[in-house]
Formats: structure tokens, sequence, C-alpha cells
């Protein structure tokens, strides 16, 4: 079984996928190819992607039962322990270049005043 996702591609490498794989829904393929011939696709998703972006997911003999590639994606393999998962960036996480926060204002705040002393 093999599964190809793509993104923001050409109309034609879509119309050129469908020779060998089913389009279940717009961008997202379907089949069971030999190995070679899925090879062959890959190689022609990555020369003729564009701007855009694919995944390629297939059956194989491994623990999970299958593996997977990426094209200009942000989220790329990673083997964890014998796993291949998708590492996923951050976008939250700080950089080294974001200045520094400030630090908080020191003292009461107007509601734990209120709290402390009553609502005059």
């Amino acid at each position: 079984m093999t599964v190809i996702i793509l993104a923001n591609c050409p109309a034609g490498l879509r119309g050129f996928l469908t020779r060998w794989l089913l389009e279940l829904s717009p961008g997202v393929f379907l089949g069971s190819p030999s190995a070679r011939v899925r090879e062959i696709l890959w190689a022609e998703v990555c020369q003729y992607s564009g701007q855009g972006r694919a995944l390629l997911a297939y059956q194989t003999n491994n623990e999970q039962g299958f593996t997977f590639k990426t094209h200009d994606h942000s989220w790329h393999p990673v083997d964890h322990e014998g796993l291949t998962l998708l590492h996923r960036p951050n976008p939250t996480q700080p950089h080294e270049t974001a200045p520094t926060p400030k630090p908080p204002k020191q003292g009461w705040s107007k509601a734990a005043k209120r709290r402390r002393f009553g609502n005059s």
C-alpha cells in the first residue's frame, strides 16, 4: 500500500499520479505499485512539485509496518529508538535573537489589594 499526499502542487503532477494511483481526495493518492514504480513516482513528485510539499508513506517490513519520506516539508522523519517519527518544529519556541521579556512588576496587584484591604 502506498499513499502520496500533495499540497500546493501543480495540477499536471496530480494528473500524472492518477495513471498509477487512485485520487481519494484532492492531493491524496492511494495505490499498490511495485517498489520500482513507487521510487520512480517519488522521483517525479520531487522533481515537479514546484513550490509544493509532498509526503510519501508506504508499507515495509519493520516494527511499524510502514515508513515515509517528505519533500519540502517542515516536518522531518526522525529515527527514535527504532521507530520513525515526524519531528515538527515548534514555532512558539523562543529564538536566540528574541528580546528577553521584562520581569513582572514588584508589589501588590489591584486585585490583591482589594482582596486584602477590602473594596474601598
